[in-house]
């Protein structure tokens, strides 16, 4: 592909900084009636967020339900349940409220409150139907309280259909957020831990969308600051969570990270993460791709040299001049982040049931096997798992 090729379209309008959630207070909200949907967490309500936001829609004259029963792998039954709650009550647009988990139920929430049957009609992939949408989604509102994702900044949702062990993201031009706030001050409080696996997550959109095979200038141009910033800023918000200056960065990596979603693509390191959390729903989704990362990062580094070369300086390592030496900095800030001896095997994954997962990833997400730089074969993927495994 023409890498000056390209197609853009982020309808999203975000407010980005320090303070910025009190624009709810005073802006056109896209109705008068909103669903927050919220974790099962408690983090919203302990830290006030969910108050100061209850607070600013009241001065907007505008009506609100909660929802609050969210996983941190969102579910099917989440996405039923909430939007039954949202008709009943006549709720008119949807709110996430929270990381990526609220806001991407959130949008499947949308979906489900205006279109009939049952979500998995419409999702592409697995046991999906993959039905074109009969009509168009509530708009959603994303408030991001983590720095991981990018699902402010991207039409992408993941849910886990958890009878069936599929764990597959979906969205369309329709399921953008139609609104993003994006304010630091509300990331200040998420845990060391945490911060570290969102952080992750966010430099692995990067990555892949640098190496995926329909990667474009714009894109690149998203990708490698996001990595700039994550390298940068990672660790010093993981080792002192009140820096500022740090959560800023890495709230900017994050939803540079989610344009990158929308200009280019995640690759299979996602599919091969989500069928590890599909059947381990325990599992945070950042600390299955730091497990993974090594393995992935060492198989595709000869595929692609250049752009590993290119990765390496951006995430620090101004000298790299072999596509290693990206392997090297990614396990060096996993190290100074305390998660370089996270154990597949602490989460009750099995070496015998690799190749499941490898097969598992290729039935409900095999679609971004396609946008790899090299074609996987399941042989590969399952070795992928079998070099991480520990």
């Amino acid at each position: 592909m023409d890498k000056n090729n390209f197609s853009y379209y982020i309808p999203t309008k975000i407010f980005f900084g320090s303070g910025m959630i009190n624009k709810l207070g005073e802006m056109k909200l896209p109705g008068k009636k909103a669903l927050i949907v919220i974790s099962s967490g408690t983090s919203m309500k302990k830290y006030g967020y969910l108050d100061k936001l209850c607070k600013l829609l009241e001065n907007n004259s505008c009506e609100y339900v909660v929802y609050d029963k969210i996983k941190p792998n969102p579910t099917y039954k989440n996405v039923m349940e909430g939007s039954e709650i949202a008709k009943k009550n006549n709720c008119d647009f949807v709110i996430g409220l929270g990381g990526g988990s609220s806001i991407d139920a959130a949008k499947s929430i949308a979906i489900m409150v205006t279109n009939e049957g049952d979500y998995w009609d419409y999702v592409h992939g697995g046991t999906g139907k993959g039905l074109p949408l009969g009509n168009k989604p509530l708009e959603i509102v994303a408030i991001t309280t983590t720095a991981g994702t990018g699902t402010e900044a991207d039409p992408w949702t993941v849910i886990t259909k958890e009878d069936t062990f599929e764990k597959i993201g979906y969205g369309n031009n329709d399921t953008f957020p139609s609104i993003s706030i994006v304010d630091p001050d509300l990331m200040m409080s998420v845990p060391t831990k945490l911060t570290a696996y969102q952080g992750f997550d966010a430099l692995f959109h990067a990555t892949e969308g640098y190496l995926a095979n329909i990667s474009n200038e714009i894109s690149d141009m998203y990708a490698l600051k996001s990595i700039e910033l994550i390298g940068r800023s990672l660790a010093k918000a993981v080792n002192d969570g009140n820096d500022k200056e740090a959560r800023t960065d890495m709230a900017l990596a994050n939803t540079l990270s989610g344009f990158v979603e929308s200009t280019s693509s995640c690759i299979s390191e996602h599919s091969l993460e989500h069928a590890l959390s599909a059947y381990h729903p325990e599992l945070p989704h950042g600390a299955g791709l730091i497990m993974i990362s090594e393995a992935y990062y060492s198989f595709f580094m000869d595929k692609i040299p250049d752009r590993f070369i290119k990765m390496a300086r951006a995430l620090g390592n101004q000298n790299a001049e072999e596509p290693i030496d990206f392997v090297n900095a990614l396990l060096k800030l996993q190290n100074e982040c305390g998660v370089d001896k996270l154990k597949l095997s602490n989460y009750g994954i099995q070496k015998d049931n690799l190749e499941m997962y490898a097969k598992n990833a290729m039935d409900t997400m095999g679609g971004l096997f396609e946008l790899d730089p090299y074609k996987l074969t399941l042989s590969e993927a399952t070795s992928i798992l079998e070099h991480a495994y520990k």
